[in-house]
């Protein structure tokens, strides 16, 4: 097999957020590159907000993306709050963080029983899990649910949510409306932890990363909706330092740019997350993380699994926390007025750390704009680990190493679309 030019295609990768290329090349048994060539075309929207008032942003950045709109919004909010020089009021920081939890509910929730699952019980596709394991996939989809009634109530529909502002909110809800997606968010979370324990058991394949984990912390919660930037190496700084550690370059096989850390490669996501904030974690989200094996910090990306699992939890816990003490803010936004200057703002996405940078003029004109999502930031850790798994597995057939690799893949849950897609495999041995 190591002599001699082999080529392996598929037309598509399943089961993730986008559409691209694989190229990898093996000579005498060493794999020389593992290149994700993702070749959708730009989606410009940087570009598009040069021109526009400061308070587009969070409607026009929502639409990069179907699955973590909310991520979008509130980073967007948060630089641009930062350039007006306003705080939210602690009722509509709370709902806004409740917005996200809601996010954070209905994607992982998406990933773990349609998306991540199948690969475990070896299964092509949801569809075909579901015929045997009818309950999981329903339990899925209701936790799903759940957080998708949280985005529709707060947000206004649970697909590109049209309530977000710069200070708040166009309208809030009366606290009446938060008793039924408690209850829904009850369940769900009963579904949560029967589904962190039961993945528990799956055969999980070693790969330790040594890569530097980067996530936003908060001293006091785990952290969501901001945060001060983070490092496993020691390294923190704030969002308005974030350029002056990432640096962005282009790749020729990929449309999407790759970020450095101080020029090396690095993660985001929910292992750093985790690795980074587990002592921040709910009472519950915790205790389910000691029963499922997870230590303080945990590395192996196949068990990535476990992680949105239990922050799955979480979620649910702060969202019926939230919920528990809400009052009817006095007013559903800050009143905010253009200003010059230069805002930074991050978030959690699902997916891992969201930057988002914003010049305006005095009258609120923006005037440039840098979105580094974490899918980008990933790219090259992506790879790397595609390098390390197709090296050790060799001896696999085209078939069973395909399969392998698009399992690493899926570990990230990549959204390939707010990076600028997935896949076609190409592995050519010689």
């Amino acid at each position: 097999m190591s002599h001699r030019s082999r080529q392996l295609k598929v037309s598509s990768l399943a089961r993730v957020e986008g559409e691209g290329a694989l190229r990898i090349v093996v000579t005498d048994g060493v794999v020389e590159r593992a290149e994700l060539n993702i070749y959708e075309p730009p989606r410009f929207f940087e570009a598009f907000l040069r021109g526009r008032a400061y308070t587009e942003p969070p409607d026009i950045t929502a639409r990069i993306c179907g699955i973590c709109p909310v991520a979008y919004q509130t980073s967007a909010c948060n630089a641009l709050e930062q350039i007006c020089g306003i705080e939210l009021d602690r009722p509509l920081a709370d709902l806004r963080r409740l917005l996200y939890c809601g996010e954070w509910i209905s994607s992982h929730a998406l990933h773990i029983h349609l998306l991540h699952i199948p690969d475990f019980l070896g299964y092509p596709d949801a569809i075909t899990l579901a015929a045997d394991h009818r309950d999981l996939v329903e339990q899925g989809l209701a936790m799903k649910k759940a957080g998708n009634a949280v985005l529709e109530l707060i947000g206004g529909r649970s697909i590109h949510p049209i309530n977000v502002r710069i200070g708040g909110f166009y309208s809030v809800p009366d606290r009446a409306a938060f008793a039924p997606i408690a209850e829904q968010l009850r369940r769900a979370q009963e579904y949560a932890v029967h589904t962190a324990r039961w993945a528990a058991g799956f055969d999980f394949p070693e790969l330790d990363l040594d890569h530097v984990l980067l996530a936003a912390i908060e001293p006091d919660r785990y952290a969501i909706d901001r945060g001060d930037v983070h490092t496993s190496s020691g390294l923190h700084f704030s969002a308005a330092d974030f350029l002056a550690h990432v640096i962005e370059q282009q790749v020729p096989h990929s449309t999407a740019l790759h970020a450095q850390l101080d020029g090396g490669m690095y993660l985001t996501g929910p292992l750093a997350r985790y690795s980074l904030n587990s002592a921040q974690l709910s009472p519950l989200a915790r205790q389910v993380a000691t029963e499922i094996g997870l230590g303080a910090e945990c590395r192996n990306p196949f068990r990535s699994i476990l992680v949105r699992a239990v922050e799955i939890v979480y979620a649910i816990d702060e969202a019926l926390r939230i919920i528990a003490e809400y009052e009817r803010p006095s007013r559903p936004a800050v009143p905010t007025e253009p200003r010059a200057g230069i805002g930074h703002g991050v978030s959690e996405a699902p997916r891992g750390l969201l930057y988002h940078r914003y010049e305006s003029d005095a009258d609120g004109i923006i005037r440039s704009a840098t979105i580094i999502p974490p899918t980008s930031q990933n790219q090259a850790a992506i790879e790397n680990d595609l390098r390390r798994v197709v090296s050790a597995n060799l001896d696999l057939d085209d078939t069973a190493l395909t399969t392998l690799c698009e399992r690493t893949i899926r570990n990230y849950d990549p959204c390939i679309s707010c990076a600028a897609h997935f896949l076609d495999m190409d592995v050519v041995r010689r």
